[in-house]
């Protein structure tokens, strides 16, 4: 506020009229006007005060540094994110790994987890779907190895291969294959029978340099409701046992008598490979008794 007053004049002097001597002249805003003003003022103060708290405040809970914000670390090489993060839509990288000496999980909370390789147009090229009763796998070929290297399964269009020293099923019906099966040892667990049955077919056992069937604490038994083919193409038969029993042989006469009660038999042999018992005697008798075969 400003007051301009003219000084009194002096006697005898001129000057302006008593009334335009005591007439004040004010500039600048006064009343309703003026308290508008402050009011404008001390709100434009308490915004900015407000921007700058929140600015502080977000920079705060966000983290926001030179590196990135949050958990999330931009470097020329990689992204880092520290601690748990979620991904809303998908996640392209060409690499993910976790910290030494820390486990790396993927978790999903809707569905599935689904890993895929595309090529550069788009198109799948293999993937993985980890699903609530199912985990699938589609690709050209499959593999599991571990940590140093050693291959343990293998699968692809025209094998598939355990590499593991030891293959061990545990279901109370055993395995069933439709087709073939090329191995070099076959064994059940200790204290348990091996069993190799076809129900409704033939049973083949066929190896380049011999085939053994070992019981080691038990007995062994070949039983079949037709034949049973025993064939070597260039070397023998071997049965060796304390007791080796054939009690459906045909008999041709009577043995030779032995300990009291027991008759004395020896077994034969005809040219395609049949077997027969013929009565013992001091020679042989198959060649007497060859009208069996």
């Amino acid at each position: 506020m400003v007051l301009q007053q003219y000084p009194p004049p002096a006697e005898g002097a001129e000057g302006p009229d008593t009334e335009e001597q005591n007439d004040d002249h004010r500039l600048g805003v006064y009343g309703w006007r003026k308290r508008c003003l402050y009011l404008l003022v001390l709100l434009l103060l308490s915004t900015l005060l407000v921007n700058i708290a929140l600015t502080i405040w977000i920079l705060g809970v966000t983290c926001l540094n030179t590196e990135g914000m949050g958990q999330l670390r931009i470097t020329s090489d990689r992204v880092r994110l520290d601690g748990v993060s979620e991904f809303l839509f998908s996640l392209y990288a060409q690499e993910i790994h976790s910290k030494q000496d820390t486990s790396l999980l993927i978790h999903s909370e809707s569905q599935n987890v689904t890993l895929q390789a595309c090529n550069g147009e788009g198109g799948v090229l293999g993937s993985l779907n980890l699903g609530p009763q199912s985990m699938e796998s589609v690709g050209q070929h499959f593999e599991v190895m571990t940590s140093t290297g050693k291959l343990l399964f293998s699968a692809g269009t025209e094998q598939v291969v355990v590499g593991a020293d030891k293959l061990t099923i545990t279901g109370s019906d055993g395995a069933q294959c439709e087709h073939s099966i090329e191995t070099s040892l076959v064994r059940a667990e200790h204290s348990m029978d091996l069993r190799l049955e076809a129900p409704t077919r033939s049973l083949h056992l066929d190896a380049p340099k011999g085939v053994h069937i070992k019981a080691v604490s038990g007995s062994g038994q070949a039983v079949s409701s037709m034949d049973i083919s025993l064939l070597s193409m260039d070397g023998v038969l071997i049965l060796d046992a304390e007791r080796v029993q054939l009690p459906r042989l045909p008999l041709s006469g009577e043995g030779e008598k032995g300990s009291p009660g027991e008759q004395l038999y020896e077994v034969c042999v005809c040219p395609d490979g049949r077997l027969y018992l013929s009565k013992a005697g001091h020679t042989s008798t198959c060649h007497d008794n060859s009208h069996n075969c």
